[in-house]
């Protein structure tokens, strides 16, 4: 039985417009500067089997990975009515510790959920060896609190002892409380909208759409696959280090295509590392179906359909599907910037006019913690901008988050007044784009000034490496990290370190342009 076009249409977007109501509430309830300013946080709507049925225009990194956490809720929690599942585990679909998931049962008739919501904030800190929970470390015990999934929500009512024990592990339990409570209200916000939805059209017709959406948005990527010359189509890049050792670590992949499928094989990228670089499944399995759906130009839901047609091998014990209980905290937001090159690399041999070159290839994450003047300790987690690669026609943007992240740059207005720190410097960084006929975007310059000792992990990527051009373009410069001390001097950081600030030093992180497009 066909779909009709008005119905499907409207349905597309009821589903889409739940997972965004979804953002907003979380937005306008978090307690965190990362939340409310910043935007770290995914929302999604997922059927009966806890497939995605439709997500917001949120996290790349986070939406591809949810899924598999959803999963993991589903298959060790039996969920009942007024239920919601917490977890962080990335080894359980998690990405990192800091990101923590929260999944919800939507009860509708019967025994079994008809939908689940789920929603994933990064949160400042999950305690570990480091403010920021984002250290150097060598396994994931080091890098926080681990929730396996367990039941937040109890019938409605918060489980006092699970909460308790979440806020005994942290820094700033106040905050990292009013941040769980939002995505609690996100979670309520979307299992509203889908009872009214339901009221209105009914489940059955509801689901015939959900099913339809999906299969549509696998025709389209099938369509899209077709469309890519049969063959097979190979790139690597390599990650600067893992913060422990020198040594580049390097990913492979090799897509093949043939017909309507694509096969994508990181067989022959290295091992997993002694450092927190190593990616997990599902982000690797995230990055690789982001890059395929920047292909397709249609407005489709980012949803279930979408990786039918694409198989992924990931080598176990590799940097990108590392074993328990590596460490993962760089995996996420730098390991997974790498593995999109590199698969928009290879996609690029076979569709040469249509790839960009490079953008900047980190996150360029900061985190800052300590006391203040009142002796209240302080958590806080950012990432930077950098340059966009250039583009088929359009040059690259300036200072915006790019690829697997799609966050903003924090305000210095709300930067200032939440936490004993002050930006003395926040500009483009002028010359860093790669030349080209379409030239690659501006990295940023931003300098954290402390006002009290600051305790400061940076965990960057392309410090040694530089963006690639493509097509004749240059490449794109590669990003700088310093302290500048208050008494004059000045100290070259690596692209990864713990640091100690004084009063009047200011961190200052330059981050990378992006390559640029043709031939100047």
């Amino acid at each position: 039985m066909k779909a009709d076009p008005i119905e499907f249409e409207i349905f597309k977007n009821l589903f889409v417009s739940v997972a965004e109501e979804m953002g907003v509430t979380l937005c306008r309830t978090g307690f965190s500067p990362n939340i409310k300013e910043r935007l770290d946080y995914s929302c999604a709507i997922y059927d009966a089997e806890g497939k995605t049925i439709a997500q917001g225009d949120h996290l790349p990194v986070h939406l591809g990975a949810m899924p598999m956490s959803v999963q993991a809720a589903i298959d060790h929690v039996a969920m009942e009515p007024g239920d919601a599942v917490v977890l962080n585990d990335p080894f359980r679909g998690g990405t990192h510790l800091p990101d923590i998931t929260l999944v919800s049962p939507v009860f509708l008739k019967g025994k079994k959920p008809a939908f689940f919501v789920a929603n994933r904030a990064h949160h400042s800190d999950v305690g570990g060896m480091s403010p920021g929970s984002m250290p150097l470390a060598r396994e994931v015990f080091q890098e926080g609190l681990i929730l396996p999934p367990v039941r937040l929500i109890k019938r409605g009512l918060i489980d006092k002892e699970i909460l308790a024990l979440i806020l005994a592990n942290v820094r700033t339990p106040e905050e990292r409380e009013g941040d769980l409570t939002a995505q609690i209200a996100a979670n309520r916000t979307g299992e509203a909208r889908l009872r009214e939805i339901v009221a209105r059209y009914g489940l059955a017709r509801v689901n015939r759409y959900a099913g339809l959406t999906q299969d549509y948005a696998e025709r389209v990527m099938r369509g899209v696959i077709r469309e890519i010359p049969d063959g097979v189509y190979e790139f690597s890049d390599a990650l600067d280090n893992d913060g422990f050792s020198e040594g580049k670590i390097e990913i492979r992949c090799a897509v093949r295509v043939r017909g309507d499928e694509a096969e994508v094989d990181f067989t022959g990228s290295d091992g997993q590392t002694t450092g927190g670089v190593n990616a997990n499944l599902a982000i690797t399995t995230s990055a690789t179906i982001y890059a395929f759906r920047c292909l397709v130009t249609e407005d489709v839901l980012y949803n279930a359909g979408i990786s039918r047609p694409i198989k992924i091998i990931t080598p176990e014990g590799s940097v990108v599907n590392a074993r328990h209980p590596s460490a993962v905290a760089g995996g996420n937001v730098e390991t997974s910037q790498r593995m999109t090159d590199v698969v928009l690399g290879a996609l690029g041999k076979a569709l040469p006019e249509r790839i960009p070159a490079a953008s900047q290839g980190t996150m360029n994450n900061v985190t800052l913690g300590g006391a203040d003047r009142a002796g209240r300790a302080f958590a806080y987690y950012e990432t930077a901008g950098g340059g966009m690669g250039g583009r088929p026609g359009m040059a690259g943007l300036s200072g915006v988050h790019t690829h697997m992240s799609n966050t903003r740059n924090t305000p210095i207005e709300a930067f200032e007044q939440a936490f004993p720190l002050r930006i003395s410097t926040y500009a483009l960084r002028s010359g860093s784009g790669g030349e080209g006929a379409f030239a690659g975007g501006e990295g940023l310059v931003r300098e954290y000034e402390a006002l009290v000792e600051t305790s400061a992990t940076i965990l960057t990527e392309r410090r040694e490496s530089q963006p690639y051009g493509v097509m004749g373009g240059g490449a794109g410069a590669s990003g700088r990290n310093e302290i500048r001390r208050a008494d004059g001097g000045v100290e070259r950081l690596p692209a990864k370190v713990r640091v100690t600030l004084r009063p009047g030093d200011r961190l200052r992180i330059e981050t990378p342009g992006g390559g640029g497009y043709g031939k100047a």
